[in-house]
């Protein structure tokens, strides 16, 4: 093909490849008033171009940005930055769709801003997978941390496998929530699921035992090990005034006894 005669058909050929974008394409003057719309933003939004023609965008996309300051739009061509990419939602035929928008200063040949350029993406498969991964990670903070009611005002921790910052966090939720649901005056942190047992980790655990000590409960920890109780001699570490015990057994006597209760086996 003739080079000279490709030029003359180019703004034929780029109105074509943004027509069949598989995305909703738009471009604004600055008046924020519509001056293009590919076919796939015209069926998101169920029109004819000439019905929206010259409609204020606003009118088209009834987003939560729009007609505030947090429109990308205003802000690329007001500004004159670089394209911005963000999330929003917009309603069409009375539903609310999640979308991610990128919206660019559109520019003559003289490198004037004449308006703004803005390309959107569904995204409601998106968000509705991350919520779901959001409700299974929420699902396995719980059984991971369970806070179980073993007796009258007294609760048990049970903790498995790995205590970092974020793990230290959610147990102290956990139990300062169980605290306030039973009344607890008892809570016994059982680690014999924790295969180790250092500085932060011992950290960690004074931390959940003073903040239940705030509640006015007491906080035993149980089932530590030879192996933990030989690492926590060697670093030095002090647990202070918390009651340990080596097994969850003594600690359940433990709790009774700090109660008043006693336990006598039945004839």
């Amino acid at each position: 093909m003739d080079i000279s005669l490709f030029k003359e058909m180019n703004n034929d050929i780029a109105l074509s490849i943004l027509q069949q974008v598989p995305t909703p394409v738009m471009a604004v003057n600055r008046d924020m008033k519509l001056i293009f719309i590919n076919e796939s933003g015209l069926k998101l939004i169920g029109k004819t171009f000439d019905q929206v023609c010259g409609l204020p965008c606003r009118e088209i996309f009834d987003s939560k940005h729009c007609g505030t300051a947090e429109c990308r739009m205003l802000q690329v061509m007001e500004q004159k930055i670089e394209p911005l990419t963000v999330r929003n939602e917009i309603k069409v035929d009375g539903r609310t769709v999640p979308i991610e928008y990128t919206a660019a200063p559109f520019m003559d040949k003289d490198g004037q801003i004449i308006g703004g350029l803005e390309y959107l993406l569904d995204i409601t498969d998106r968000v509705r997978q991350e919520k779901k991964l959001k409700e299974q990670s929420e699902t396995i903070k719980e059984i991971s941390t369970p806070a179980i009611k073993l007796w009258d005002r007294v609760v048990i921790l049970p903790v498995v496998g790995v205590v970092d910052s974020l793990r230290a966090q959610q147990m102290m939720s956990t139990m300062l929530k169980k605290i306030t649901e039973t009344s607890a005056k008892v809570i016994i942190l059982d680690i014999q699921g924790v295969a180790a047992v250092d500085t932060a980790v011992a950290n960690h655990l004074i931390k959940i035992a003073k903040a239940t000590k705030l509640m006015g409960c007491r906080c035993i920890i149980s089932g530590i090990s030879p192996s933990v109780a030989e690492t926590i001699v060697q670093l030095g570490i002090e647990l202070k005034d918390i009651a340990t015990n080596s097994t969850l057994q003594d600690a359940l006597a433990n709790a009774f006894n700090i109660l008043g209760l006693d336990v006598a086996e039945k004839d």
